[in-house]
């Protein structure tokens, strides 16, 4: 289980202690179907309402399409420059349309951007191919990295997000897609940020990201909206801030049913906005600094330093910081050999008597074992011990 899936996992705790705890901040009315949001620097969620329930992503599905196709692109299978006929199916699609044709050779970077920008249900269908080689064997791949990725409650009928039977998500499940593809493809986000774009000899009216938060709010840098009559208005803004303890804490919104492409817009500011102010996220510890450095037995070295990769953040509602506590559970007696990376022990992080989160900590260097003497040496004092 990556680093991100942990925290995940972890937020789960923490909005179970928030909700029962007495200075939880409350979160504001929202207007849709259903609604989340994360703070993915820490790995917590702090508000959600229907959270599980299923619904329809209309072309919030366009973000599984892009991590596979992302997926292609860092494993060689594509380039952006290498170009994709556009088949009559891609051609002849509905809704949402990069206005591509079959006399087309498109580059796949336009592609993408056609399908990310003006959400080209043809620019899909396109990359799908171009991926699975049929839409039908593309959308397998879909439900496979859907359960890889530990969407439990997500089924893939089409790449394009159309109402189809079983085509169905959550907004908890889109959150950890939203988290997984900014995390596991950093290199390839920043086309979620393109406010305008449109390929040559289409449609100049149709050049404009539907996603009005771009225009509105230059910390918002994606990520996707989506509308269909059965799904609503619905929008997974990501948004960047910095603060004066914390660079670059970073939040997710999830607002889905919206009653029109200004409410999901509205809905989903109001949410970043109160994150940002009624939550505060503390930095307990630097990324690779260690946490603890407890003694190790029959090893080459005697203690093990252990910490993690990346910074170690809590969300707690803003002034309560003072009240966050941390205590490490591991095993004892620590015996060598343990290899970089090893989960070693836990971090357990609470507010006051509540808790927060439960942080793997790893072995941030190798520690091999001792000689023959070093180890029996070690295995009597232990005896004794």
């Amino acid at each position: 289980m990556t680093f991100v899936s942990r925290f995940l996992a972890a937020a789960l705790l923490t909005v179970a202690s928030f909700a029962s705890h007495a200075q939880a901040p409350q979160p504001p009315e929202v207007a849709a179907k259903a609604y989340l949001l994360m703070d993915v620097t820490a790995g917590q969620i702090l508000a959600a309402k229907d959270a599980d329930e299923p619904v329809e992503p209309a072309s919030l599905t366009k973000l599984m399409t892009a991590y596979l196709v992302f997926d292609a692109l860092k494993a060689k299978k594509l380039t952006l420059t290498q170009t994709l006929p556009v088949s009559e199916r891609a051609w002849k699609m509905p809704g949402s349309r990069m206005f591509i044709d079959p006399k087309m050779q498109v580059p796949v970077e336009d592609l993408i951007k056609g399908m990310i920008v003006q959400s080209g249900n043809d620019a899909t269908v396109a990359l799908a191919e171009g991926v699975g080689g049929s839409v039908e064997r593309f959308v397998q791949l879909m439900n496979d990295q859907a359960k890889a990725l530990g969407l439990k409650n997500t089924g893939y009928k089409n790449p394009e997000g159309l109402t189809e039977a079983g085509h169905t998500t959550t907004a908890r499940d889109l959150a950890t897609l939203a988290t997984r593809l900014m995390h596991d493809f950093p290199e390839y986000v920043h086309y979620y940020t393109i406010k305008k774009y449109r390929y040559p000899g289409t449609p100049a009216s149709n050049d404009s990201n539907r996603n009005l938060l771009l225009f509105r709010d230059p910390t918002v840098d994606g990520l996707k909206t989506g509308h269909t009559k059965a799904a609503g208005y619905c929008l997974v803004a990501t948004a960047k801030r910095d603060f004066p303890n914390l660079q670059g804490r970073r939040l997710v919104s999830v607002v889905l049913g919206a009653s029109s492409e200004a409410a999901r817009a509205n809905e989903s500011q109001k949410l970043l906005n109160w994150g940002y102010t009624a939550y505060e996220a503390v930095k307990l510890f630097d990324a690779g600094k260690p946490v603890a450095t407890p003694k190790v037995w029959k090893g080459k070295t005697n203690e093990l330093k252990l910490g993690r990769n990346e910074p170690i953040v809590v969300a707690v509602p803003s002034g309560t910081a003072a009240q966050v506590k941390t205590e490490i559970a591991r095993p004892e007696p620590l015996i060598a050999p343990f290899r970089q990376g090893q989960a070693v022990a836990t971090l357990k992080v609470k507010q006051g008597e509540q808790p927060l989160a439960e942080v793997p900590l790893m072995a941030l260097e190798p520690v091999e074992e001792a000689g023959f003497l070093g180890r029996a040496w070690d295995a009597m004092r232990l005896w004794i011990k």
